[in-house]
């Protein structure tokens, strides 16, 4: 069969069509979804941790295409209504698991019981002919659009700029990262939130100082990520690598491991003989990053310079 021009404008009008019919139909357009007191998005929220035993925060929103403060807001609710429980990762003491409770397994198995008898009921007025061509329909269609949602993300990471130097609202922006993460996964707080704000500020004062250096990282003109080097505050040819951190949404494609590049060239350039960073015991994310730049473990302590008790790690690079 050829599909003209015509012909193809026809389908897609048709698809939109029934898929606006599918939402109202199926209650998309109700503040409450599946006959449970939760909207759409924290219902398939359930669905998703229930089939996956356990994510964090930042994979289901992935998972759902949601912002993360839409996700943030809607597990807070269901935490406090007793349909999650939080756990600590054991191989990263900063991620924070989801898990439903026994009220949540529950709940999911209503929604499932609900969802089921919709199914039941619409297919009743199908041969079984039609039946099993709308299920191979919307199964395929349904693998489509999650395709043309993956690309369109990775394009999206794709275009992703590191910038050097002082970038407008740099300070405020690599604050708010370092609060809003470190608060959900070390409950850091007032005291660490203000340490970053005003190490960030001083440093960016001395930015014209060939030896420091500070990288961004950009999605759509937003900083999404930064590293910087301080090559000043520790004497003796030794540089400070400090404020590493990502936005949630770039766990994960790279933007790290092109932030860290950056640091450790300017560091070759400016022959320094080592580099030095700080951080705590349990990122075991992270440390995985700095060890595969050439970084290693050199002194562990009882400590709480950035607010609580934690296992200080000192980290060096030696230069080659």
């Amino acid at each position: 069969m050829v599909f003209t021009l015509e012909s193809k404008d026809k389908i897609i009008a048709d698809i939109r069509q029934a898929s606006r019919e599918m939402v109202r139909e199926l209650g998309f357009m109700q503040s409450t979804l599946a006959a449970t007191d939760y909207s759409a998005s924290a219902v398939h929220a359930l669905i998703e941790i229930d089939e996956k035993q356990q994510v964090t925060s930042a994979q289901l929103a992935q998972f759902l295409g949601l912002e993360k403060s839409s996700i943030s807001r809607m597990i807070a609710k269901l935490l406090q209504a007793g349909e999650l429980q939080e756990s600590i990762a054991e191989e990263d003491a900063r991620v924070k698991y989801l898990k439903l409770t026994e009220k949540g397994r529950e709940t999911v198995a209503q929604i499932h019981d609900f969802g089921k008898m919709q199914v039941s009921a619409a297919l009743q007025y199908l041969n079984p002919g039609l039946q099993q061509s709308v299920a191979q329909g919307l199964q395929a269609y349904a693998v489509a659009l999650k395709q043309y949602r993956t690309q369109a993300h990775s394009q999206q990471h794709h275009s992703i700029e590191i910038c050097t130097g002082y970038q407008a609202g740099m300070i405020g922006r690599i604050t708010e990262m370092h609060a809003q993460y470190y608060s959900q996964t070390s409950n850091f707080g007032q005291y660490f939130e203000s340490l970053v704000a005003h190490g960030i500020a001083e440093f960016s004062g001395r930015l014209e100082h060939a030896v420091n250096q500070i990288w961004t990282a950009k999605l759509n003109q937003r900083i999404v990520g930064s590293v910087a080097i301080d090559g000043q505050d520790l004497g003796g040819n030794i540089a400070h690598l400090r404020w590493f951190i990502l936005d949630d949404g770039c766990r994960g494609h790279g933007v790290g491991h092109q932030l860290l590049q950056q640091a450790i060239e300017h560091c070759d350039e400016q022959q320094f003989r080592e580099i030095h960073l700080w951080t705590f015991k349990g990122l075991n994310a992270a440390r995985k990053l700095y060890e595969r730049f050439g970084f290693q473990l050199v002194e562990e302590v009882e400590g709480q310079q950035w607010g609580n008790q934690v296992v200080e790690q000192k980290f060096v690079r030696f230069a080659s």
